[in-house]
């Protein structure tokens, strides 16, 4: 994403309503257009600004200006980013926002909160490990070259030997980030580094990097792309035998020398494991609970928000268990889910299979009953996929991809199936609603979809607003009767309970100085997931702190709207409307959507 629109918005301040309601008639009709098209062109300009500067981003929205190169993450363009952010702030001031209407004043709200908080976070800008992981330059790589450089034509496959080619100097980028980080005493935990560590070795084990009859994963993917493109016989050697020698010249340095790097900083990693351990890292770690729930909670109180679901939660479980008849206290309950055989599939590409096809038998199934609930319905499709062999072992247990602006590409969830008692199939239904439909396919491809609002107002990456959504989901199938097995009702709770021990583990580790071991036991007492599941989740949450908050935060907030709505309106509640005044102007923050059903509301009980 373009780096002024990729992280979360907030609003502080709320312009007074009358304003552009009584300009909008006070004004003349020419007046008013002009001011729209102003900013209309403004929004426009800026969004291509962003756009030009980052080629991932046009990858992912199926544009191909500089199909051939990677962005920039150096000190320079950084300090240009940040450069580019305060002057836009300087221009908004000069837009008259009485000439504007309530959808435009909105749009500006947006984009000046975006900036507002793209320069607070400047202030930690070397404190995000720039790499961790699970989401890195080191799996990155091989990640977009397979999911998201299409090849249609010879050009296309020679920008994937570009990228290649370029893959030393991108990761040199990265290493000097991680310099500027040891110098501050800035370093994940000492355990991430084997991780990383191993995760390059698997990009670059296999043929062309050795004498592997198996072929490494991006080979593999740019051969059998070339492939398919039917070329002339001395085209395709030509462009194959490029690629391997950008692999051997360019590739495997770069990951050697990345990996050099991991191993000496191993060394320097201060002991423990939230970033407590950091300079200035509990002013660090309210940066990122606001930044990732969009309100001004504490740590302290996202702590005990979480105990208290996580109490209310246990509640509604021991219901479940007295109704399927198993005697024993609910920590017992746990383990019986945990390990009986009837839960799980087995760890074979039969039981994988048999999973990703029940997986989209939910999801078709679900996708029969939106027009009852949802106006706005996506044109895009979806698939599911399994995460692939390189990156699973660090990848979370299952997310999603947006589809192509373009359509070229499909939503896509992603299960990992590395360990198959990490899947339940109790939660397969839960888990399919969130990432799929109604949940992240839902909000993300509507958002790509709508007309009316400018283009960055799509990508605005609100995380209380889009996982709150993808947890509302949840619960939401069961209202539309979903869940008729009540250990599949079970797993919604479960997946539910998952988020509300995040809130309390992600604010023990990064507030409460909690240690990985501590956390992990914490998961494992107080849910009915596996040791795996609660050990790569603690990992997950360490290296992205406070990212975890966002779930349950947005799905309480949607939960207590909709509440105030069916109490405040009774019959004239309607789901559809509802669920579309939620999705209709792309992600917001929390304090937004609350105004917007407010608003809503207001609209409905009074029929205008």
């Amino acid at each position: 994403m373009a780096a002024l629109f990729c992280g979360i918005i907030g609003c502080t301040s709320t312009p007074p309503a009358s304003n552009s309601q009584s300009a909008d008639s006070a004004r003349p009709s020419e007046q008013i257009q002009s001011e729209s098209q102003r900013l209309q062109a403004f929004f426009a300009r800026t969004f291509e600004e962003d756009l030009q500067r980052s080629p991932l981003f046009q990858s992912y929205l199926g544009i191909k200006w500089n199909y051939g190169e990677w962005d920039d993450v150096s000190e320079q363009h950084i300090d240009e980013t940040i450069a580019i952010a305060k002057s836009r702030l300087q221009e908004l001031d000069g837009f008259d926002t009485s000439q504007l209407s309530e959808s435009e004043m909105l749009s500006l709200r947006l984009f000046r909160q975006q900036l507002l908080r793209e320069l607070a976070n400047d202030e930690f800008r070397h404190h995000t490990y720039i790499v961790h992981q699970f989401r890195a330059a080191h799996t990155m790589v091989p990640s977009f070259l397979i999911n998201i450089h299409r090849v249609a034509d010879e050009s296309d496959a020679q920008a994937y030997i570009s990228r290649l080619q370029k893959v030393a100097a991108l990761f040199d980028q990265v290493i000097d980030q991680m310099r500027v980080r040891e110098q501050l005493g800035v370093f994940p935990p000492d355990w991430a580094y084997d991780q990383m560590i191993q995760a390059s070795r698997n990009v670059i084990a296999g043929a062309p990097f050795d004498s592997s009859e198996q072929s490494s994963t991006i080979w593999e993917d740019f051969q059998k792309k070339v492939n398919d493109l039917e070329l002339d016989p001395q085209s395709q050697q030509r462009l194959l035998d490029e690629a391997k020698s950008a692999l051997l010249t360019s590739v495997e340095p770069a990951y050697r020398k990345l990996m050099h790097e991991l191993e000496h900083q191993k060394t320097l990693t201060p002991d423990g494991d939230g970033v407590w351990r950091l300079p200035d890292g509990d002013q660090w770690y309210q940066n990122r609970l606001n930044w990732f729930t969009t309100t001004d909670l504490t740590a302290e109180q996202v702590h005990q928000i979480g105990l208290d679901n996580v109490e209310r939660i246990h509640e509604s479980m021991k219901g479940i268990m007295q109704h399927v008849g198993f005697e024993g206290s609910l920590q017992e309950f746990f383990e019986f889910m945990r390990t009986d055989e009837q839960f799980y599939y087995p760890n074979t590409d039969e039981g994988r299979q048999r999973y990703l096809d029940e997986a989209k038998a939910a999801i078709d199934k679900m996708r029969e009953a939106l027009p009852e609930y949802f106006g706005l319905i996506p044109k895009a499709p979806m698939v599911v996929k399994r995460v692939e062999a390189f990156r699973e072992q660090s990848a979370g247990k299952a997310f999603y991809q947006n589809p192509a602006q373009d359509g070229s590409r499909p939503g896509i969830y992603y299960a990992n199936l590395y360990d198959m008692k990490a899947m339940p199939t109790y939660q397969l239904e839960a888990l399919a609603y969130h990432e799929g439909i109604p949940g992240h396919h839902m909000q993300r491809a509507i958002a790509l979809e709508l007309e009316g609002i400018p283009e960055f107002q799509k990508f605005l990456s609100a995380t209380a607003y889009t996982e709150g959504w993808g947890l509302y989901s949840e619960e939401l199938a069961k209202d539309m009767g979903f869940y008729q097995d009540p250990y599949s009702d079970f797993g919604r709770l479960a997946m539910e309970l998952w988020r509300a021990c995040r809130l309390v583990v992600d604010t023990g580790i990064h507030a409460k100085q909690w240690s990985r071991e501590y956390a992990i036991d914490y998961l494992i007492k107080n849910t009915p997931n596996p040791e795996y599941d609660a050990v790569k989740a603690i990992e997950r949450y360490i290296a992205m702190p406070g990212q975890a908050t966002a779930y349950m935060i947005g799905k309480l907030k949607i939960m207590q709207l909709r509440d105030k709505a069916q109490q405040t309106l009774g019959p004239k509640f309607d789901f559809a409307g509802f669920h579309d005044e939620i999705l209709k102007d792309g992600p917001v923050p929390l304090s937004i959507l609350e105004e917007k059903i407010d608003a809503w509301i207001i609209r409905q009980a009074t029929g205008e």
